[in-house]
């Protein structure tokens, strides 16, 4: 099996599945194609006729999408139990996760992520900051009837699909309610994200105009 992905700096995407197979501890082998090369769009075409990242390479299947992955491999692996057993937490999670797949574009746009650096207040704008109260209350939400430490009790597929969210937040310095910023500390402080930010901190592609690799990344 094998993840095709982009850069661990920036793309939000590759880190979803990525995610779900270290947590889930599925073998897998990493291929990684940085954005914004000159031979970056024929490296994904190469890889899936979508000619996008992240890419689940299963012998002969090709899967895209972030989503679509993980849910291909809550299906393969259901002793994983990347989503909850319960049928109504189970469903309440896949709607967590498809308003996170198909939503939040001004927090997208104004907050990319970015492990590396650290911007507090850049992106604050209006409807960003309008995202990151529905996020907030959203996560209050399933943090307290699950008990936590994550939003259905142990880590599924809705955590995944919003560690990149907490990355953001890191960056961005956003406030948070206490149990939503504990949520961001225990999601950023698990080993493979520990890892994944390590790899983004070494990575020498830069694709923000204004942050040159020279710029020092602050500690994870």
């Amino acid at each position: 099996m094998k993840l095709v992905i982009g850069n661990k700096n920036y793309s939000s995407w590759s880190l979803r599945p990525w995610l779900a197979l270290r947590m889930a501890g599925i073998p897998f082998e990493e291929q990684r194609i940085p954005l914004d090369q000159p031979d970056s769009k024929a490296r994904m075409l190469a890889a899936s006729p979508a000619g996008r990242v992240p890419v689940l390479i299963d012998g002969s299947l090709t899967i895209w999408d972030s989503l679509a992955i993980c849910e291909y491999l809550a299906e393969r692996f259901p002793e994983t139990r990347l989503w909850p057993a319960d049928a109504a937490q189970r469903a309440r999670a896949r709607a967590i996760s498809a308003e996170m797949h198909s939503g939040f574009a001004a927090l997208r746009s104004a907050m990319p992520m970015n492990c590396r650096s650290r911007h507090p207040g850049r992106g604050h704008t209006a409807d960003a900051l309008a995202d990151v109260a529905r996020i907030s209350a959203l996560w209050d939400d399933a943090l307290a009837a699950s008990g936590g430490p994550f939003l259905f009790g142990q880590f599924t597929i809705a955590d995944a699909m919003y560690a990149p969210v907490t990355s953001r937040f890191v960056t961005y310095a956003i406030a948070l309610p206490p149990a939503c910023a504990a949520y961001v500390a225990q999601l950023q402080s698990l080993p493979a994200m520990i890892e994944w930010n390590a790899a983004a901190a070494a990575e020498t592609e830069w694709v923000v105009a204004d942050e040159p690799y020279s710029d020092p990344p602050s500690a994870p």
